[in-house]
């Protein structure tokens, strides 16, 4: 034998129903500090901002210091080391 009940609620019905806590508040809570924080650093991410860390001088080698490493270059190992 196969039943299907179907019922019509909304989520707020669901979770009362249920006996699950009411989250909204707390939700509502982190999503203003959320959009606080935002706020706050929203001037790093200008154009500007990001030029500027972009062609920092000292980012160039930073780069090339990470391409070394990643190809193996930077290990100081020889052809000779290797057998």
């Amino acid at each position: 034998m196969k039943m299907n009940i179907e019922i019509e609620c909304t989520p707020l019905e669901a979770r009362q129903f249920l006996g699950l806590p009411d989250v909204q508040p707390m939700q509502n809570a982190v999503m203003d500090q959320l959009q606080q924080k935002m706020a706050e650093n929203l001037d790093k991410f200008s154009p500007e901002a990001i030029m500027k860390d972009w062609f920092d001088p000292k980012m160039a080698e930073r780069f090339q210091d990470m391409f070394v490493n990643m190809s193996g270059l930077g290990t100081g190992r020889t052809t000779k080391d290797k057998k």
